[in-house]
């Protein structure tokens, strides 16, 4: 377990990613995967109100009900860290004050709980004062209804305009990025994203930890078809110099006798600024080939991180 920088949350080293629960993952589904996480160890479960209307029948919130109804049967929810987002729902755009107000109370309903333990700006609103954004979480931190704030989809300019609002306003300042970081995905993050959440001293919660599932092991060349509604995503990742990482990982993977998953996972939580990274699964045997922590040497790490640079 791990204390995520600026704050006292306790969290394990996997953030279990739900972008899939109500879709992909049914409810039954999700509830088996989310009890064998708890089960192993795991606390840290991500989500988000807009989860997963860009599904056809959806509307958002699905993640989040599956989510509340497993949370429901919890006995102990303090033991529980649960993540979610405003401003990309449909129906609950921006992040005005009223609409952070009202997507709350709907998120707290869904979740069927009291308060929400990190609560993301999901986007950037460029047309909302930050001090208005801030202060609106200002008082839900002080209706005991949040407890942390975190920013996700930032540029780094902004994410910066608004620590430094935060700072000169005293107003809750954002403790976290959630941005996409991965073995094969580096350059959107590293550089002045990563230089921002180190000199402010944040960390961050990457999602597509396994780049959409191509770092699962289950794509390389010549494989058109995998068992995956995300598939078309996870092979936007497929070329040359990608496979190249896989084959190393390969090799890492059978040194430690672990899943191709969790080398490539390892080797994003040994990169300086990244807490936890997020992973989902639709499966528990997949849940299990993610949650595995892996401990890389030093030789490990540089050979993939010059394969991947």
């Amino acid at each position: 377990m791990i204390t995520l920088p600026e704050t006292d949350l306790v969290v394990h080293e996997l953030c279990l990613g739900s972008n899939i629960f109500g879709s992909n993952a049914d409810e039954a589904q999700s509830h088996a995967v989310l009890d064998a996480y708890r089960n192993l160890g795991g606390n840290f479960i991500d989500t988000a109100d807009a989860y997963n209307q860009w599904v056809e029948g959806h509307i958002g919130g699905e993640s989040e009900k599956v989510i509340g109804s497993w949370l429901k049967k919890v006995d102990n929810r303090a033991e529980i860290v649960i993540a979610t987002k405003v401003s990309k729902m449909n129906s609950r755009p921006g992040l005005s004050a009223a609409n952070i107000f009202a997507a709350c109370e709907e998120s707290l309903n869904r979740l069927q709980t009291d308060y929400i333990d990190l609560y993301y700006s999901h986007g950037d609103d460029l047309d909302v004062p930050m001090e208005e954004t801030l202060g609106a979480y200002a008082q839900l931190i002080a209706q005991g209804k949040v407890r942390y704030i975190a920013a996700s989809n930032f540029s780094p300019e902004r994410l910066r305009l608004s620590l430094e609002v935060s700072r000169d306003n005293n107003l809750p300042s954002y403790v976290a990025v959630q941005e996409k970081y991965n073995l094969v995905d580096r350059a959107t993050y590293e550089g002045e994203m990563a230089q921002t959440v180190a000199e402010f001293g944040l960390s961050n919660i990457p999602f597509y930890g396994i780049a959409r599932g191509f770092l699962s092991g289950k794509y390389r060349p010549g494989v058109t078809e995998v068992d995956s509604k995300r598939a078309a995503g996870a092979l936007e990742y497929a070329n040359e110099k990608n496979f190249a990482v896989l084959e190393a990982i390969d090799s890492i993977a059978k040194v430690h006798n672990a899943p191709v998953s969790a080398i490539a996972l390892a080797w994003l939580r040994s990169q300086p600024t990244v807490s936890t990274p997020i992973a989902s699964a639709r499966t528990v045997e997949q849940l299990h080939e993610i949650i595995q922590i892996i401990e890389l040497s030093d030789q490990e790490l540089i050979e993939l991180s010059a394969l991947s640079a």
